[in-house]
């Protein structure tokens, strides 16, 4: 008799252990992604692997925050989640200046907070998880300064004083320094708005001389493609167009040569890693969120998260276009 009740309770036991596991979640658990943007394929692709990790721990995810680039407008976001008193925020920083201070607040509230994407050191934040932008930058300074020959102009579009942008920007420094031929002649601010890289585009093409732009260079998802509208409507095919991230249109500009390469990176691995760790820092918060566990050689926490980049061009375009269309 006790061999049988042996064998049911063993039987029972994997039932047991997934009852115990699905108890430790619960749909009134909800976290917050916080970002700017939102309207880009990037974020898309961001918020589907924020909801699919929500989807597997049976919680609740909310994405938050303006359609276009406004950091102010992200705060606001941001303050409403605090108020919301979640299990967890985690969130793109626009501005670190600006951001700072709610992300503060939302710590000192005893909400887990992890930045993704784009940083801001200076703050409570636990961690970090997404790009090592200097690293990503030097990646496509390094294809540029080859594409050039060591010599020549370029233009830079970005945003500036968004943590993330201004590390690539400093990547590619790094890489031009060592090609002193290698001339930055201007950053321009887009301003949230890939018309404005547009623009800039159509009148730099036409200086000649010394003046003569080589390369473009996109610092962000939204501006590749136009960028190479523009230099195509021009039938130019001389100056080397280098994008970011993996939007279709910009792969397909790859494939058809008007763009040299991108930057690959992996915004919804970002997203549902984020999300997996705010649950396990929520079910096992540990006696201070306000501590700096980078100096703590014993800490249970990284100081970052890299989910990796890579460059694409015409030798790997088609696979990345694969991986693009399975995941619509």
């Amino acid at each position: 008799m006790k061999s049988v009740t042996k064998l049911v309770v063993l039987a029972l036991s994997p039932i047991l252990l997934m009852l115990i596991s699905c108890g430790r979640h619960s749909q009134s658990e909800t976290f917050y992604l916080v970002s700017n943007n939102l309207s880009l394929a990037y974020w898309k692709t961001a918020a589907a692997g924020f909801n699919s990790a929500a989807a597997r721990y049976k919680v609740t995810a909310k994405v938050v925050g303006p359609d276009t680039y406004d950091p102010q407008a992200e705060l606001q976001e941001l303050n409403h989640a605090v108020a919301a008193k979640p299990a967890g925020i985690l969130i793109s920083v626009a501005d670190e200046a600006l951001l700072k201070p709610g992300i503060d607040a939302a710590v000192a509230a005893g909400i887990p907070v992890i930045t993704m994407d784009s940083d801001a050191p200076s703050s409570h934040r636990l961690f970090f998880i997404g790009t090592n932008n200097l690293a990503a930058g030097r990646l496509g300074g390094e294809r540029v300064a080859e594409k050039l020959g060591g010599r020549g102009n370029v233009v830079f579009f970005s945003m500036p004083g968004q943590p993330n942008l201004d590390d690539r920007l400093k990547g590619f420094k790094d890489v031009f320094a060592l090609h002193p031929e290698i001339k930055i002649i201007d950053v321009v601010d887009i301003k949230g708005d890939a018309r404005n890289a547009f623009d800039n585009t159509q009148q730099y093409l036409t200086q000649t001389g010394v003046a003569r732009v080589s390369a473009f260079v996109c610092l962000e998802a939204s501006s590749g493609k136009v960028v190479a509208d523009a230099v195509r409507r021009q039938k130019v095919t001389d100056r080397v167009v280098l994008a970011w991230d993996v939007e279709q249109d910009t792969l397909a500009e790859i494939t058809d040569g008007t763009i040299e390469a991108t930057i690959s990176q992996k915004p919804f691995t970002m997203a549902f890693v984020g999300l997996k760790e705010l649950d396990e820092i929520f079910h096992n918060k540990p006696a201070s969120l306000t501590k700096d566990y980078s100096v703590d050689a014993f800490s249970e926490y990284p100081v970052f998260i890299d989910t990796g980049t890579s460059l694409v061009d015409k030798a790997n375009v088609d696979l990345y276009s694969r991986a693009a269309s399975e995941h619509k």
